[in-house]
């Protein structure tokens, strides 16, 4: 078990690697490259981080941020408000006249039936017509 923890994390990370890439027909080496686990750390992070500032940048310079849902100009947002707003009134005015052309459908099929009548008495109070009584 001491032999495991003998070699340091540092170390390792410094050992030297060589990658040979080898043509599998005639055994040829075209390419070599000498690595360590650090420079392949290194150079996939660097790869990691160019993608993403490449995608965020490609997002926010071109049109593309228009595809992203609540992103957009103020005036935009300002005006689909405004549309919301005529759309409600316009539902609230087509139902309005939809129940008066219902009624008057009913009214002219002869399908109405009796109103109730209003029998509330109104306590008015009787005004005097100054006129027919000049003192």
């Amino acid at each position: 078990m001491a032999k495991l923890w003998t070699g340091n994390t540092f170390k390792r990370l410094r050992n030297r690697y060589r990658l040979v890439i080898m043509n599998d027909d005639t055994y040829e080496e075209v390419t070599t490259f000498k690595l360590s686990r650090m420079s392949v750390y290194i150079a996939m992070s660097t790869l990691f981080v160019l993608l993403v500032g490449l995608t965020i940048a490609i997002v926010s310079f071109t049109p593309l941020k228009f595809l992203i849902p609540g992103y957009g100009k103020q005036s935009s947002l300002q005006e689909l408000r405004i549309l919301k707003l005529k759309t409600d009134s316009m539902e609230t005015s087509l139902a309005l006249k939809q129940q008066y052309l219902e009624g008057l459908r009913r009214v002219l099929q002869g399908d109405t039936a009796p109103m109730p009548r209003d029998t509330t008495l109104l306590n008015l109070p009787k005004v005097e017509n100054e006129l027919a009584n000049p003192d």
